[in-house]
């Protein structure tokens, strides 16, 4: 008996999930500030075919 929890599965939920809920706090403050990756060429010739197919469409 696990904090009053008479069944090993029904604990092993419960600290599952609070373990889960506390490495996504960790991982969120790890990358807080972090920011993107730079744009790349492959990126801008990407988004110029991409809007040029949406402006012969309308």
């Amino acid at each position: 008996m696990i904090a009053g929890i008479p069944d090993p599965w029904v604990a092993a939920a419960y600290l599952l999930s609070i373990s889960g809920a506390l490495v996504c706090v960790a991982y969120g403050i790890t990358n807080w500030n972090k920011g993107d990756e730079p744009v790349g060429p492959e990126d801008i010739k990407w988004a110029k075919e991409e809007k040029d197919e949406i402006e012969a469409v309308l």
